[in-house]
């Protein structure tokens, strides 16, 4: 890949998208994790306001240390950055108290709420700034297993890191000098209180997910890429409805 034509397409193409939306910049949240840090640094690179907001919910130490770090960062190295803290871990807790099903969905129902409610909180301040909202997700997770939250994490304005698989996403970061911390961390949508990584959930890496989107077909496979195969077309197939347009009920014109 060449890296610094794809940080200036990329750019270009934020900027542009910026030009013909008759707004006044964009809103990002910062996790503390390489897709964020990536996408909020690509778009400091423009010049285009961008306020980058931190929404911890019960978040692990080290996330919003990271995150805190990437944000004092980003203010140092670009002039059009602002930040702000919106803490949103007594709204999720008064949630949780209203509800006292027992279900074994609930804590993936919890878990994807409080993606939602980032997402809310991202779009109040854009409303507020008449800004866009950045999405941060890479190629893998948004069109190979659909590792996102419906109308959470997926509710954006715009993608622009969406056709980088996750190796690409690092490369670019490393070129662009984004902090140490956060090219070493593991992948975690920070969504558990178990602090468990991507990894951990999805049951494969990255890299061999990336392997299982370009070698569906191929044959003669180790006992572990069978593994990967099946855990990535498992997740393609169950999180497909979130990849594909919502579907509409067209009315025949002979019954108009």
């Amino acid at each position: 890949m060449n890296t610094k034509e794809v940080i200036e397409h990329i750019k270009n193409w934020i900027s542009q998208y910026h030009s013909n939306s008759s707004t006044n910049g964009y809103v990002i949240g910062i996790s503390g994790g390489i897709d964020s840090a990536l996408t909020s640094t690509l778009v400091a690179e423009t010049g285009i306001p961008l306020l980058c907001i931190e929404m911890p919910i019960n978040q692990n130490k080290k996330h919003v240390s990271r995150g805190k770090n990437h944000i004092t960062w980003l203010k140092k190295n670009y002039k059009n950055i602002s930040s702000l803290e919106c803490n949103l871990t007594g709204i999720f807790e008064q949630f949780k108290s209203l509800s006292s099903e027992k279900n074994n969905n609930k804590l993936l129902a919890l878990a994807n709420t409080r993606s939602r409610l980032r997402m809310t909180t991202l779009y109040y301040y854009a409303q507020l700034n008449n800004a866009l909202v950045v999405g941060t997700g890479n190629k893998v997770e948004d069109f190979g297993i659909g590792f996102y939250t419906k109308y959470g994490d997926g509710g954006v304005d715009l993608s622009p890191i969406a056709d980088l698989m996750k190796s690409e996403v690092l490369e670019l970061a490393k070129s662009l000098d984004i902090n140490q911390e956060i090219l070493d961390a593991p992948p975690a949508d920070g969504l558990w209180d178990n602090n468990q990584t991507d990894e951990d959930q999805i049951g494969a890496t990255y890299a061999e997910l990336e392997w299982a989107m370009t070698n569906n077909n191929k044959k003669n496979l180790s006992k572990r890429e069978q593994e990967v195969l099946k855990i990535y077309n498992k997740f393609h197939k169950a999180n497909k409805h979130k990849m594909t347009p919502i579907p509409v009920c067209k009315i025949p014109k002979i019954f108009k």
